[in-house]
């Protein structure tokens, strides 16, 4: 697997991946607008913040970080449907909790609440921090042991 530096011109498929990934979550709490989810992403887009994933010459998904000053903010972390539950996510997380262990900086992260996504940080030693009105807010802390 590869992790390659988005450009600008990726921003409409990464914007789609997104989309897709998000549907089942979003349409479950009656939220989903297929311009909006799109639009969310795009306008904070930043391709030197933006990774993709790839493997074997095809797009599977892509992530966001964004190191602020005392910890790594993952902003997206999305994976094509039909390429999740097959330990893509779990293998980018690694990458990215071992990027913030070499910074020693914590992970921070939220979730749409209702989302599949909180049980799989909550499997990967996230612990929840607080709520919003549609999101949960985690935290993976780096200590010396971990």
């Amino acid at each position: 697997m590869k992790y390659i530096k988005s450009e600008l011109k990726d921003g409409f498929d990464l914007a789609e991946i997104r989309a897709l990934a998000m549907k089942p979550s979003l349409e479950a709490i009656n939220r989903y607008d297929s311009n909006r989810v799109r639009d969310r992403f795009l306008d904070t887009f930043e391709p030197d913040e933006t990774y993709k994933i790839i493997e074997s010459d095809e797009l599977l998904g892509f992530y966001v970080t964004r190191e602020r000053k005392d910890h790594i903010y993952l902003d997206h972390l999305y994976i094509k449907p039909e390429h999740q539950n097959k330990k893509l996510g779990k293998v980018v997380l690694d990458k990215i909790i071992q990027t913030a262990k070499a910074s020693d900086l914590p992970v921070r992260l939220c979730a749409l609440k209702g989302s599949r996504s909180n049980d799989f940080y909550l499997k990967n030693g996230f612990k929840k921090t607080h709520e919003s009105e549609f999101d949960i807010f985690y935290v993976y802390s780096i200590t010396k042991a971990s």
